[in-house]
């Protein structure tokens, strides 16, 4: 069974009043993965589970469940469950009552639904909370009974949608180790939906990265971080410096006029590219060490590290060090064969990657403050 494929979706299109969410869609699922479905508001990730979840049928294309057509199946007839943004608790009932209302509805025994509804309140760490009333429960207890009263039904597939986002930073952490911890104990598929790439990455076997209603790339996350295909995934999963660069051959590639080596192959001679360099890949050097100069435009303590701008002929650079660089300084940088990527020309390129947006005309020009003096006829101090 592990391994295997338990979804389909095959030339998926949908549209909502004439606009097209899903273009020419397919995807495949394995049994018992953990797949994310990443992206921006209205890439179509949301929609792409409502198709599997039997909420919305596709204009076009197919969807199969362990190799039988369900396209037109109804939600309730299909094996998969679904819990959404919004947990959708009963709250006129107990916690009890709210994991065992589904095993009721299918008419199961007093002693079966006893017994796992006890199963999965022990699952979800809420052991003795049966006969608390939903509505006393913190978000992320009722996050809680919202997977068990999904899972005591059985089914062959969870889909989550967004279902931590309204959990505070810590409990959302939290929650994401419980969520891979229980999809691993159980063995079953889990597809969820997010638009946040911490939580793809850290609870993911497969990222799927959606944008314009399309898949832009599918691979693990450590596929997706380290070899974008597209100027769009490297710019959405992590913080990326994406530059211009000229393919001269296997291995070597040019960027603002010199030559380095580089670990991809497989380009034209003399191919464009886009060229992404990862903020906490680059290592900072006295200026006559490096492999290229810039002066630091801005700085900004992060904690762990240092988010330094630096601008190299123009362009704004992000690096992530822990070492202290003064504004205005100048700056070497080594850049080494592995820290280099190299991504085909694609529609983005040259929409992201260049952080002149940290400029300090650009923080002037955003001061709302400083408007309203001026406006008033007042001086900024």
């Amino acid at each position: 069974m592990e391994n295997q494929e338990i979804i389909r979706l095959q030339n998926i299109a949908v549209s909502f009043d004439g606009e097209k969410v899903l273009d020419d869609f397919s995807l495949s699922i394995r049994n018992g993965e953990f797949v994310t479905l990443l992206g921006p508001s209205g890439c179509g990730k949301t929609t792409t589970l409502r198709i599997i979840g039997g909420f919305v049928t596709p204009d076009e294309g197919d969807v199969f469940f362990d190799g039988e057509l369900i396209t037109k199946l109804p939600a309730y007839k299909r094996n998969v469950n679904t819990i959404f943004q919004r947990y959708a608790l009963f709250p006129h009932l107990n916690v009890y009552d709210n994991v065992a209302f589904g095993m009721r509805v299918q008419k199961k025994s007093r002693s079966e639904v006893h017994e796992t509804v006890k199963q999965m309140l022990e699952l979800v760490n809420l052991k003795g909370f049966e006969k608390r009333g939903v509505g006393t429960l913190s978000g992320g207890q009722q996050q809680r009974v919202a997977i068990a009263r999904a899972l005591a039904n059985n089914p062959r597939v969870l889909l989550l949608d967004e279902p931590l986002s309204a959990l505070d930073l810590k409990l959302r952490k939290d929650m994401q180790g419980e969520l891979k911890n229980i999809q691993q104990s159980l063995g079953i598929t889990f597809l969820y939906v997010t638009h946040d790439q911490e939580e793809a990455l850290s609870m993911s076997d497969t990222v799927v990265v959606m944008d314009g209603g399309r898949i832009q790339q599918i691979g693990s996350p450590q596929d997706v971080y380290n070899e974008p295909q597209n100027a769009f995934v490297a710019d959405f999963i992590g913080e990326s410096n994406i530059l211009d660069g000229i393919m001269h051959e296997d291995y070597l590639v040019e960027l603002f006029g010199r030559k380095f080596r580089c670990l991809d192959k497989g380009f034209a001679p003399k191919e464009p590219v886009d060229v992404v360099i990862r903020p906490e890949d680059i290592d900072i050097v006295e200026p006559e060490k490096g492999h290229l100069t810039g002066t630091v435009t801005r700085v900004t303590f992060k904690g762990v590290h240092y988010e330094t701008i630096v601008d190299f002929k123009g362009f704004k650079w992000m690096i992530q060090t822990t070492d202290y660089c003064e504004p205005g300084s100048v700056i070497g940088i080594v850049l080494n064969p592995e820290d280099i990527h190299i991504m085909k020309k694609s529609e983005y390129s040259g929409q992201f990657g260049d952080y002149s947006s940290y400029s300090e005309e650009f923080d002037e020009l955003a001061d709302p403050e400083a408007d309203l003096l001026h406006e008033g006829g007042g001086e900024a101090e």
